[in-house]
Parts: C-alpha cells; structure tokens; sequence
C-alpha cells in the first residue's frame, strides 16, 4: 500500500493531518466552562435581570404589571433626597479610602521593622479582619448609645460633656464614627497587602541607594513608593469597591437615618425597597454604573498599565 492511499480515510478522502477530534480538540473549554458558567450565573445574569427590573411596573405585592420605560429613572433622579445620597457617598468614600490607605501605608512600614512584639501586634491587627463587619459596627453603635454608652460614661466621669450625646442621631456626629468604624475594619487587609509589597523590595536596591548617597527620603520617594506601587494600587481599588458598596456599617449604626441623611447608596437602594421594588433596581443599576465608572476613573488617572505600555 503506497503512502498517498494508507493517508486517505475508509471513504478514499484524505484525512485532515493535525484536527484533533473528541474532548482534545476543544483545548481548555472543557476546564474553564464551569467557571465561565459560575460567573454567568452569579454575576451576567443578576445584573442583566436587574436592569430589566428598572424597567418594570410593579407593585408593592411584586406583581408585574407591565413596562415602566424611563420612569423609574426619572422618579430616581427627582427624589429630594438623591443628590444628597450621591454627594455623601462620594465624600463616604473618598475619606475612607484615603484614610485606610495613608493609615495602612504607615502600619505597614512598621510592621516590617524589626522590633520587640512584633508578632503580636502583626496578629492584634488581624482581629478587626477577622470579626464580622456587622458584629463590629453594632459594637460601636453600643459603645455610643445615649444611655448606657462606654463613650458618654467616660466623657461624663471625666468631665467633658455635661450631659449624654446622641452621637448617632445626627449626620453631622454620625458620618465622622461611620467612617471611624469603616476605616477600622479596612486596615487588615491594606496593610496586610502593603505589607506584603514592602517584603518584595530587594534590600539590594537599597544597599545600592545608600552607596550612591542617598538620604532616607530620597530612598522612600524614589524606591518604596515606586516599587510599592502595584500593591498600593491593588489596595485603592479593592477599598473603592468595598467602601462605595457598604451596607452593614450604615445599617447597623443608623439604617440610613434619620430619613436618608446618613445613607449612601447602597443603604438608599434598601431602603427605596419598601416603597419601589423597580425604583430601587434602577438605583442598583445607577450604583452599579458609579462603581465601574469609579474604579476605571481612578485606573485611567494612576496609569496602572504604564509598566506594560513603556
């Protein structure tokens, strides 16, 4: 049999040299199809169903009763409390994530000095981690009750305030220990993670640094900080997401109150819940929008990729 006819297939037609057949010629799908359907299933499809929500009639009882069109955006955008709403949340946010990251870029540098009680103190900082945010934050909101409060004991046997304060009943003290208790449970993990980028420095480059000179912050503006700035990035946009996304801490502290003062717009969401299901879906795909818009903003403006570019 010559070598052109053992080529050809049963039907006398050459066969295709190199296609694989069966589960070997689709690659890697059959490895990555779960994972690919997870995320379609915990992630495309609930926000592909809520924006088809926002543009639904329904009723208080969840009974559907035809198409809204814009409506529901519109009556968002006019509510008297959504600006303030949308104001709060970006200052919310900004400030929390500002303050956790200069708080964690210092806790982090001192971490990775060497001094007595190191590892205790590296695991005392895992405890806010490691707690529920939600368990943390009706901690504090104990610790400030009005009546029976540790705070307003203290500031009363001590002689700083003459009667008790309702710390949480006003935006004006209400924002600033929100924010107190949405910092604390953000430190862990960015300094952890900072933590993590200053023990990948080479102490050759600043054996080198301290060779040619160098002081102690030219060494910390033209090393750490740059090549800290991967790990730094990875912090900002982790705490973006987190802090724009919060719930449990405003829930549990003030529920958004009074009315909406002390909402964000997550918490503003929840709460459109019990008057409008599709009003609140349309706040959700709003929500939704700032987050992503956020994070790309803030990618676009670091120049995270100019590594990659250059």
């Amino acid at each position: 049999m010559s070598p052109a006819s053992r080529s050809r297939g049963p039907g006398g037609h050459r066969g295709a040299p190199g296609r694989r057949r069966g589960p070997a010629g689709l690659g890697p799908l059959p490895w990555i199809a779960p994972a690919v359907l997870l995320i379609f299933a915990v992630v495309i499809w609930p926000i592909l169903e809520l924006v088809r929500t926002s543009f639904l009639n329904i009723s208080i009882a969840g009974v559907v009763r035809g198409s809204a069109g814009f409506d529901k955006y519109s009556k968002l955008f006019d509510d008297s409390s959504f600006a303030g709403v949308l104001l709060w949340t970006v200052v919310w946010t900004l400030v929390v994530v500002s303050a956790t990251m200069l708080i964690s870029l210092a806790l982090a540098q001192l971490f990775n000095q060497r001094f007595p009680g190191r590892r205790i103190a590296r695991w005392a900082l895992i405890a806010p981690w490691a707690a529920s945010v939600l368990m943390t934050a009706v901690g504090f909101k104990w610790m400030l009750n009005q009546t029976a409060g540790v705070l307003n004991t203290l500031m009363l046997d001590l002689g700083l305030i003459d009667r008790s304060k309702d710390w949480l009943g006003t935006p004006g003290t209400a924002w600033p220990w929100m924010m107190v208790v949405a910092v604390f449970v953000s430190l862990p993990f960015t300094t952890y993670t900072l933590l993590a980028g200053l023990q990948t420095i080479p102490e050759d480059v600043y054996e080198a640094a301290r060779i040619d000179g160098a002081g102690s912050w030219q060494t910390y503006t033209g090393i750490t900080l740059p090549m800290l700035r991967p790990a730094f990035l990875v912090g900002v946009v982790i705490n973006l997401i987190n802090v724009f996304n919060s719930f449990p801490i405003i829930w549990a502290m003030t529920r958004g109150g009074p009315g909406s003062d002390t909402a964000t717009t997550t918490v503003f969401m929840f709460q459109l819940k019990e008057t409008d299901i599709a009003e609140s879906a349309a706040m959700s795909v709003v929500n939704f929008g700032m987050v992503v818009v956020l994070v790309l903003v803030f990618l676009k403006v670091s120049g995270w990729n100019k590594e990659e570019d250059a």
